[in-house]
């Protein structure tokens, strides 16, 4: 199982994590499951041999959990036999729709209705009842409000868990991006809001601050200190710490000073005096 801090996994650092040494304050992996399931050759084995070392988590990008479209259950049974293959007991998704007549190559987002959580929520626990696991979602970054709201994106998320009993993964990059682009809920009182014991995992990343009223999720830059007060914060709202990763998808800097992030992730778990949770 997966605990502490990690980094997600990329073609461009399977060298890096090749030669990870034992101090390292990286104790897990996350990959996408979509960019896997047909690899083969040299960066399947040098997956194969950083996940021998390193537990690893999947996260998905294309189960569309809130979309119109059938289910993709051919995906649904790769990523089922990648866990079963690498002994990974942690799977989570976006709460977000990314299918339409056809792959649309972006998180688009769901209104927050209540119709919206009763879809969403079966369609999550198909997913489970397939894959024969509990999952989580993850809050998404996203650029248009839908007037047909009837909730805000906190209260949306809690819903949609509990209809479908499902984790909550939590993006704190994502939740402070968000109250930049639309003002409408402060993350303080997204994090005071959410449903804590649902909380099973969490990212930080960076984003690219286009305007000071547009920020954009890119998870290509170092975290900004605005992300990383968040974050202790986040630890002092929830009972126990859970995996925490560091997402980093391009710009890579030298791996050291992705291993120092990582650290100060681990640094502040330790001060947060809690108890770690294993995600499962």
């Amino acid at each position: 199982m997966i605990q502490h801090a990690g980094l997600g996994y990329r073609r461009d650092l399977a060298e890096d994590f090749l030669s990870l040494s034992d101090d390292s304050p990286i104790h897990f992996i996350e990959a996408a499951p979509e960019n896997w399931l047909k690899m083969g050759g040299r960066a399947r084995k040098q997956f194969d041999r950083v996940a021998e070392r390193l537990p690893l988590a999947l996260h998905g990008l294309s189960m569309s959990l809130g979309g119109q479209a059938p289910l993709d259950t051919a995906l649904i049974d790769g990523i089922k036999e990648m866990m079963r293959r690498y002994d990974c007991t942690f799977f989570s998704d976006h709460l977000s729709y990314c299918h339409d007549g056809g792959h649309l190559y972006d998180l688009l987002p769901l209104p927050f209705t209540e119709e919206m959580v009763r879809h969403t929520a079966q369609r999550i626990r198909e997913v489970q009842d397939r894959l024969g696991c509990r999952i989580a979602v993850e809050n998404t970054s996203y650029y248009l409000h839908s007037p047909l709201a009837e909730m805000n994106e906190v209260e949306f998320l809690n819903a949609v868990a509990r209809e479908a009993d499902c984790g909550i993964h939590l993006d704190v990059n994502n939740i402070y991006v968000n109250a930049v682009n639309h003002g409408l809920l402060s993350p303080e009182a997204f994090l005071e809001n959410v449903d804590a014991g649902r909380v099973c995992y969490i990212h930080i990343a960076g984003h690219d601050v286009e305007t000071p009223e547009l920020l954009i999720d890119t998870h290509g830059a170092a975290v900004l200190p605005t992300v990383w007060d968040l974050l202790e914060l986040a630890y002092t709202k929830l009972p126990t710490i859970p995996p925490t990763l560091l997402e980093r998808d391009f710009n890579f800097p030298p791996f050291a000073e992705l291993e120092a992030e990582v650290a100060k992730i681990a640094e502040y778990q330790t001060r947060a005096g809690k108890e770690y949770r294993r995600a499962a």
